[in-house]
This record gives C-alpha cells, sequence and structure tokens, in this order.
C-alpha cells in the first residue's frame, strides 16, 4: 500500500512539475509553497527507498570464491617434496570494496596475501601455493581453501595428487619387558612411503609351553612415512616364575609382517620363596633318604657277621 501510495505521488509530482513547467512564467511563482513541500518531500521518500533496494541488491553477500578459469575445484599435482601453485578468484559484483580473508584447511596453503580488499564490481586473481613435505606419501590428499567476508564463508575444494612409487614397509624395534609388572614395550616404524595402519600379534613361550597368545589386532594408529611410535602392551598375569620368549609381530596392509622379540626371567618374591621352600624340603627329603638307607646297612650288617 505503501509503495502504491509513493508511486501514485512519484507520478503527480512528475505531472505537476511537467505543468509547471509548461505553464507562463508568472504562472509558475502561482503554486503553493505547501504542494511543492509535500511533492518534495514524497520524491525524497521514494528516492530514499530505491536507494535503499539497490544497496540492498549490492550487498556483499553476491561475492564469490573459486578456482581460477571456471573450475569446479583446485587441482594440484607434483611429487614430495616440491611447492605447487594455483590462483583463487574473488568477484566482488557490489557497489562497494569487500575486504576477505582467505585460511587453508588440511594442507599447508599459503598465499600471496591472507587479507585482500576487491574494489567494487571488480574481480582479484590471488595466487596461493601448497607445500607438499618430503614425508608426503604418494596418493591422493584432500584439502580446502577458505575465504570469509561481511560474515560468510566461501569453501573451495582443493585435491592433491602426489605422485611417487608406494611402498609398504614396517618394522618392530626395542621390545623390552618389564618383569616387574609384565608390560610389553615397543616401537613401530614406518620405513616406506604410505600410510600404515598397524595390527599387533604377541606370543610367549616358557620353559613349559606357551604363557601368552594374542592373536593379531588393530591399534589405535596409523603411521605416516617415516613416523615412529612407541607404544606399551599390557601383560596383567605374567608368569611368577620362567623364563620366557616374547614374540611381536605387526601387519600392516601391503606391507610384509615384521616380528621381533625379547628373553626375560621372570622370578617373584613368593615364588622364590615357594621354590626355595620346595628345595629345601626336596633336599630334605633326600638327605632323610640316605639317612634311612644308611642305618638299614648298618643293621644288616652286624646281622651278616654273626651269621
Amino acid at each position: 500500500m505503501r509503495t502504491a501510495a509513493r508511486t501514485g505521488l512519484v507520478a503527480v509530482a512528475t505531472a505537476l512539475v511537467g505543468a509547471v513547467a509548461a505553464a507562463p512564467a508568472g504562472a509558475r511563482t502561482a503554486a503553493p509553497a505547501d504542494v511543492r513541500t509535500a511533492v518534495s518531500a514524497d520524491v525524497r521518500t521514494a528516492v530514499s527507498a530505491d536507494a535503499r533496494t539497490a544497496v540492498s541488491a549490492d550487498a556483499p553477500a553476491s561475492w564469490t570464491a573459486a578456482p581460477a578459469a571456471g573450475r569446479p575445484y583446485a587441482y594440484l599435482e607434483g611429487p614430495a617434496g616440491s611447492v605447487l601453485q594455483d590462483t583463487l578468484s574473488l568477484t566482488n559484483p557490489g557497489a562497494r570494496p569487500l575486504t576477505v580473508r582467505l585460511s587453508g584447511q588440511g594442507a599447508p596453503v599459503s598465499f600471496a596475501a591472507r587479507t585482500v580488499t576487491v574494489p567494487a564490481r571488480t574481480r582479484a586473481d590471488v595466487p596461493f601455493a601448497v607445500t607438499v613435505t618430503a614425508d608426503t606419501p604418494p596418493g591422493e590428499h584432500r584439502g580446502t581453501v577458505r575465504a570469509s567476508a561481511a560474515g560468510r564463508e566461501v569453501r573451495v575444494d582443493l585435491r592433491l595428487r602426489v605422485s611417487g612409487p608406494r611402498l609398504a614397509a614396517l618394522t618392530v624395534e626395542d621390545v623390552h619387558v618389564d618383569t616387574a609388572t609384565g608390560a610389553l614395550r615397543y616401537t613401530l616404524v614406518n620405513r616406506g612411503t604410505t600410510v600404515l595402519a598397524p595390527h599387533l600379534a604377541v606370543r610367549a613361550e616358557g620353559v613349559l609351553g606357551t604363557v601368552l597368545d594374542r592373536p593379531g589386532r588393530p591399534l589405535p594408529l596409523t603411521l605416516k612415512p617415516g613416523q615412529r611410535a612407541t607404544r606399551t602392551e599390557a601383560w596383567p598375569d605374567p608368569p611368577a616364575l620362567d623364563s620366557v620368549t616374547v614374540r611381536l609381530t605387526a601387519t600392516a596392509e601391503g606391507a610384509a609382517p615384521a616380528t621381533a622379540r625379547a628373553e626375560a626371567s621372570f622370578a617373584s618374591g613368593p615364588a622364590l620363596a615357594g621354590a626355595a621352600g620346595l628345595l629345601l624340603s626336596a633336599a630334605g627329603a633326600g638327605g632323610y633318604a640316605v639317612r634311612r638307607r644308611g642305618r638299614s646297612r648298618t643293621q644288616r650288617a652286624p646281622a651278616g657277621v654273626h651269621t
């Protein structure tokens, strides 16, 4: 209703201005001052409303960020240890300059400028680079380039392909058995060029047979190329008195099984006391048997002489 009224007033104002312009000079000054004031106020109101509509249409929410050349995502390819470059296009169709802040996620992205002011109705091309570290495994990797401005964020998909041979290699090192608690300490090392998700199996053989047998199970970690991880495997009920050989076998997809072992002797205080008691008992029993045999011989000998 108000818009229609304004439109009508503008039309009336236009007609009046035309009539005044067409009237003789003397007649032009005869227009009432209050009519001129009312028309002027309504025209200003209508123009102000139209201006607000234009500003709203040119609001910064219409700005865009995309890879250069209209690609759907940024694609980079190269070997590990290289620096790969691309360009991000920022378009500001609005009537005012737009300040955009740039950042990267999931990949080591650096920009020619972290903050860019794009003039009105202008496109700005911002170079950026991705550093592929020497330990980055070959294959597909993902990241994101983020542009933020005027309370809005645009994310650009970044796809990275690292070239090079794929080699899966895993080793188990520095195996140690804590004889006080039975804990097994070891280190896994990724010697290849791919990310590994290792599994671990544990087996321990004692003097009288197997005392621990855990089949392979996945570990809650992944290893990047060259990465080392030192872990502890619990053994809640180790033998109290035994000499054991512990074998750890680590496996990962595409890698040959890796095995390492360690020797350990368990001898707890109660077990030693019990063993000592058994030995003393055995020694006492042996001595008693020897003494009995001696007395028996002594008693038989005089009887033989008398005969």
